[in-house]
């Protein structure tokens, strides 16, 4: 293992301007990390070897020059394969995009790059973002590496499993039900999930180039790292207006007022009544509240009075078909792929657990949409996070689960999966616990909290207010900072 290859991206970015390292030396060492790893675990889809070196050569000249890039000068990352990149191949995992190559950074990928940033190259994905698992039929399927007969995840799966593995030390995701938090639980490392509409979708598919804008809500952009200074940095680059969606407004970051950890008002809950998670995540968070109550910290056990998770998850489900009925071509394979998904999720797992978030019974209303049903959808959107919002105003953060299981082992997309010796439909085990807060917009940022006895990541949410994402990561920080803190997996 090259300890480099775990340094954090701020550190590396230090290290260079400092230059008591070079660019070219720190990207030559992550291209030897991906070299030996990732025929193993398949997370970096499209390399760019040429052009990163290229780059890391001019970065290493600015900077003897005196010039500076920019916050991640001369630092190399990768980039999810659902966001376009002018010149190097996006796919989103998609048969029909195998050889698109886009002429247009999307918009995140033109501020990183604007910071310094080097692409080494694309992560690997499920097909056009849509499974919690990375599995597409244009690469090889991305193992975890704790263990690589599990899953890492997804739709970030390749994102989470390169950071987690040290071939890359930062990472671009997006989350509409969990993709980036869900695949940062399974892999040991943080992920953030901003407010809605705080970073611009502009160049993200799964709206395949050339269908119109459909996923106006719901849909987040944001990142996965090692450690939250470096989530912290990347979201503070990414985040803010754009001309290319003009929906995104130009609300500037806050700037939280540091509270000591006993001031702080902790809200925590180990499982939904409604989808128990399983005994090691439970026990896992259960140990998070008594360590923190042992660090001074004040915490109640917590669940808003209103708070009914089948309307949440099948008013999610509802948004969801509505947003995504356009975003992509009705062919054949489209179809076949929706209606498997559909079967899989009506008829596998506890009949009492599939009723919780169903999108089957919503078939009718995806095969003849009407512009009164989008709107009326809206509408309880709207009531939900004004709700939700209420509720959260006496709490500084909420910290609950991830999902109902740690990683689990390969199988058929939308499978179900057996926890403790009960069946869960493959959505509910996966996004009970992301889900609600895609629908009410709020921010949420995972933190790694332990492992299972058989040594597999188990991550825990934690929940902040609306437009106050880096008051969520400095309170996340002080948690981080008592709680546990990345572990590399073993061998890497």
């Amino acid at each position: 293992m090259s300890d480099l290859v775990f340094k954090s991206a701020v550190e590396l970015a230090q290290m260079i301007r400092d230059r008591t390292i070079s660019s070219v030396e720190v990207l030559n060492t992550h291209l030897d990390q991906i070299a030996k790893h990732n025929p193993k675990l398949n997370t970096i889809c499209t390399l760019d070897e040429a052009n990163a070196r290229a780059r890391a050569k001019q970065a290493d000249e600015a900077l003897a020059k005196g010039e500076n890039w920019g916050a991640l000068h001369g630092v190399p990352i990768t980039i999810k394969d659902i966001f376009e990149t002018a010149g190097l191949r996006t796919t989103a995992g998609y048969i029909p995009l195998k050889d698109y190559v886009p002429q247009q950074d999307a918009t995140v990928v033109v501020k990183l790059r604007s910071a310094g940033a080097i692409i080494i190259g694309k992560t690997n994905m499920p097909e056009l973002a849509g499974d919690y698992q990375s599995t597409n039929s244009l690469f090889p399927r991305v193992n975890n590496p704790w263990n690589v007969d599990y899953t890492a995840g997804g739709s970030s799966g390749g994102s989470a499993a390169a950071v987690a593995a040290g071939l890359s030390p930062l990472d671009l995701g997006n989350d509409f039900g969990g993709s980036i938090r869900q695949p940062a639980h399974f892999c040991g490392v943080y992920g953030l999930k901003p407010t809605d509409r705080r970073v611009s979708t502009a160049g993200q598919i799964p709206e395949v180039p050339g269908m119109p804008h459909c996923l106006r809500q719901m849909m987040t952009t944001g990142c996965l790292a090692r450690s939250l200074k470096d989530i912290r940095l990347c979201f503070s680059l990414i985040a803010g207006a754009d001309p290319r969606r003009p929906d995104v407004p130009p609300i500037p970051l806050d700037n939280p007022f540091e509270k000591a950890l006993p001031n702080l008002k902790i809200a925590w809950i180990d499982q939904w009544q409604e989808v128990p998670v399983s005994r090691e995540t439970r026990a896992a968070m259960q140990m998070v509240r008594q360590t923190l109550e042992q660090a001074g910290a004040k915490i109640d056990h917590w669940l808003p009075p209103d708070f009914d998770l089948s309307m949440m998850l099948n008013l999610y489900s509802r948004m969801a078909a509505y947003v995504n009925n356009y975003a992509q071509p009705k062919d054949r394979y489209n179809i076949r792929r929706s209606l498997t998904l559909l079967f899989r999720t009506a008829t596998q797992g506890d009949p009492e657990l599939r009723r919780l978030g169903n999108f089957s019974r919503y078939l009718p209303e995806l095969l003849n949409p009407s512009l009164k049903g989008y709107f009326e959808a809206l509408t309880e959107r709207d009531r939900l996070i004004a709700q939700m919002d209420a509720a959260l105003d006496a709490w500084d953060v909420w910290l609950t689960p991830v999902a109902a299981t740690p990683a689990f082992t390969h199988r058929p997309a939308w499978s179900a999966i057996e926890i403790d010796g009960r069946s869960y439909p493959h959505g509910v085990a996966n996004g009970a616990y992301t889900m609600p807060f895609n629908l009410s917009g709020h921010p949420a940022v995972v933190i790694p909290i332990g492992q299972t006895q058989n040594g597999l990541p188990i991550g825990m949410q934690i929940v902040g207010k609306r437009w106050r994402e880096m008051e969520l990561l400095a309170i996340a920080q002080q948690i981080d900072t008592i709680i546990s803190g990345f572990q590399p997996p073993s061998g890497y």
